[in-house]
Formats: structure tokens, C-alpha cells, sequence
């Protein structure tokens, strides 16, 4: 590791690269504050063992335009996820060659030994521990107070940073919501829910009192990679070849078949009417 650095300095330094790459914020994690909230095997250090510092960068959702399209355009363009990875990369590649010291980009992946939705690591706990986002009424999204919904992704070093101190005040639910909610008992997020996956409530100050989240009936309406294996089963079970060629053709199975062909559109992130309305 490069000698006499100044852990601020260097600090400034990885903020001013990924606002220079296209990120709308930056925060660093306290890496004994992720290993006591993370479930055991998943902190930080089981990737990196010797990690001193978590990074964390979110970059924007999609344009004003895309919030106002119909549902199935957003699907496709409303997730700009892929641009906050390839600037963890870049900040990943910056940190060892300007500064000496290792650096891994956080794998944003499940884990592959625990099925499709435990992921490697939470990126979401990094960004709330490093001071970047706090959690909504709506699944527990993220929110900051000035970007609102953004993308995260995390860097690993084995270089000391100064950390971050997670944010004072929750910007969920805003006045308009409560205000909402006390008329009708439910925020926008629950109200527009077209699976009702969300219920909660607020207390008398207006602040988040409680959230419960159907991640099951979230995930029949937003994801559809777990639905590949069930389409194959099907596909042997049908009793005729009518009834098979209605597994293998059917539209929406089509799409599906469409997607994993030509790399075009997400087998996940398809349904955002929570924030859209937020």
C-alpha cells in the first residue's frame, strides 16, 4: 500500500471519481456496524476477509419521461442498476492502482449455494449504514431525501476510509403521505399496489411505525426468472402436445424465451407502480 496517505484525502478522492462517472451519491460503510447486522456468513468479511472499508455509490433511477410512460415501457428502461456496477468497477480498479491497497467489486448476486433469493451480500445495508438511503414504507426501498429511489453498488477495500454515520432522519414517509394516510389509513405505495403487498403504519408524529412487506406476492408480479423452472415443468408434465405447446408458446412464455435470446429487456424489476407513485 502506497505510504502517507491521507485517509480524508483518498476519501474525497474516490467521491470525486464516481461523481465524475455518473453517481448521485457516495458513503462509506462501518464494517463492524454490517458484520453485527448482517446474519452470520454474510457480512463483509466473509468475501474479503481482511476488508477495512465498505463503499458505497447509488446513481439515479430512470428520467422523468420514463416515470410518466405505461407500465410495460417502464419495465424495460426504468432499471439503470448496470451503471452503478460498472462504476463500482472503475472505483475498484482506481483504489488499488492509485492507492496500493486491495479492492474487490461486491458481487450484486445470490448466493449460490442458498437459491434464488439470498443474495452473496445486502447491498441495500451497506448503502443505509453508509448514510446514503433509508428505508421506505414501500419493501423497504431505499429513499434519499434529494435522488429518491437510486441503484446501489458496493466496493471492498483493504484500505482504512473513514465511514459514514447512517442518516438522522428517514425522508419517508413525506407529509403528503401521511396526510394521505390519515385520511384513507393507507400511504401511495400501499394504496397503488396492484398485489396489496404493502401495509404498514404511521404513528402520531408522522414518522414510519411499522412496514410489512409480501415479498412472495411482490415477487409473482415484479420477477419472473423463478417462473423458467416451474414453464419446464409444465412443459414434461402436459398430458398432450396441445397442452405442451401451450407451455412453450404461450405469450407470455414467449417473452420470456425472447428475453434470454437476445439479452433484451430483465427477467427481474417489472413492476414499479410503488414508486412511481412515491
Amino acid at each position: 500500500m502506497a505510504k502517507n496517505i491521507d485517509p480524508l484525502e483518498a476519501k474525497e478522492l474516490m467521491r470525486d471519481y464516481v461523481m465524475k462517472k455518473g453517481a448521485l451519491a457516495f458513503g462509506v460503510a462501518d464494517v463492524q456496524t454490517l458484520e453485527k447486522i448482517a446474519p452470520q456468513g454474510y457480512g463483509p468479511t466473509a468475501l474479503l476477509p481482511r476488508v477495512k472499508s465498505v463503499i458505497s455509490l447509488g446513481v439515479g433511477g430512470g428520467t422523468r419521461g420514463a416515470w410518466a410512460a405505461d407500465a410495460k415501457t417502464l419495465a424495460y428502461i426504468g432499471d439503470t442498476e448496470t451503471l452503478a456496477y460498472k462504476i463500482a468497477y472503475g472505483l475498484a480498479f482506481m483504489i488499488e492502482q492509485k492507492f496500493g491497497a486491495r479492492a474487490i467489486f461486491c458481487p450484486p448476486d445470490m448466493d449460490p449455494e442458498k437459491g434464488a433469493r439470498t443474495p452473496m451480500q445486502s447491498l441495500k445495508l451497506h448503502a443505509e449504514v453508509a448514510g446514503i438511503g433509508a428505508r421506505s414504507m414501500a419493501g423497504d426501498i431505499l429513499l434519499h431525501p434529494d435522488f429518491g429511489m437510486m441503484y446501489y453498488a458496493s466496493v471492498f477495500t483493504e484500505m482504512t476510509v473513514p465511514p459514514d454515520q447512517p442518516m438522522a432522519e428517514n425522508p419517508c414517509p413525506h407529509p403528503s403521505c401521511v396526510k394521505l394516510y390519515d385520511q384513507t389509513g393507507q400511504t401511495p405505495c400501499m394504496r397503488f399496489c396492484p398485489v396489496d403487498c404493502l401495509s404498514g403504519s404511521v404513528d402520531e408524529n408522522g414518522k414510519l411505525e411499522e412496514m410489512n412487506y409480501d415479498a412472495h406476492a411482490c415477487a409473482a408480479m415484479s420477477q419472473q426468472y423463478e417462473a423458467i423452472p416451474n414453464i419446464l415443468l409444465d412443459m414434461m408434465d402436459a398430458k398432450d402436445p396441445i397442452e405442451r405447446g401451450m407451455a412453450v408458446h404461450s405469450p407470455e412464455n414467449q417473452l420470456i424465451w425472447y428475453k434470454l435470446s437476445i439479452g433484451a429487456g430483465e427477467l427481474l424489476s417489472l413492476c414499479y407502480e410503488c414508486m412511481r407513485v412515491c
